[in-house]
């Protein structure tokens, strides 16, 4: 009897390891699909991203809700799907944006954006006006315009070139934002 008894407890003890290795290659397998790294290269997303930082993607994150103006994505650049690029969303599908000069227009709406370096004078883009975004198309910008090759140089994103919404520098480590991006949808709270 004594035997049974132990070797019921066996048995448990070993069901229970191996529902607790399952649900851990489970929850791993799941990571894997919604999380990726990415690694900053350039400084074109300065000042919100650095070169040689590291990021957290969420890639479900648009799983459910397409992107919003002022998200910062990852995504497959367009002229060459190998690579990868880091740019914030701002005109999303039936949009109209102007850029004039360093002024950024959504909608009929000037964005006031306290997230940007300044354009180099010496080093303008050309101005377009009343561009239409189409259906399942995003115009993005980096952050230092005046180095960033964004939308105003090869055009829209694709939704399908989409692969993420970056949500956190986890290197180096900041104290004083803890990794976290900040949000940005206050620029874009008036454009409808």
């Amino acid at each position: 009897m004594i035997q049974k008894s132990s070797m019921k407890r066996q048995l448990q003890s070993f069901r229970q390891r191996l529902a607790f290795l399952l649900l851990l290659l489970f929850m791993l397998m799941l990571f894997r699909i919604s999380v990726q790294q990415f690694h900053i290269q350039g400084s074109s997303m300065e000042p919100t991203l650095h070169n040689q930082e590291y990021i957290i993607v969420n890639k479900a994150a648009y799983l459910f809700a397409p992107p919003e103006r002022g998200d910062v994505i990852v995504f497959e650049y367009p002229l060459n799907p190998h690579e990868n690029y880091i740019k914030r969303v701002i005109a999303v599908p039936g949009d109209v944006v102007s850029v004039i000069d360093e002024t950024v227009i959504v909608n009929g709406v000037t964005l006031h954006e306290n997230y940007i370096n300044k354009q180099d004078p010496e080093n303008p883009y050309p101005s377009f006006r009343n561009h239409i975004v189409a259906p399942d198309e995003y115009f993005v910008l980096g952050d230092n315009r005046g180095d960033s090759s964004d939308s105003r140089d090869w055009g829209l994103v694709p939704r399908d070139n989409i692969l993420g919404k970056a949500t956190l520098i986890y290197w180096p480590f900041s104290a004083d934002n803890f990794g976290i991006l900040p949000s940005e949808n206050n620029v874009f709270a008036n454009v409808h």
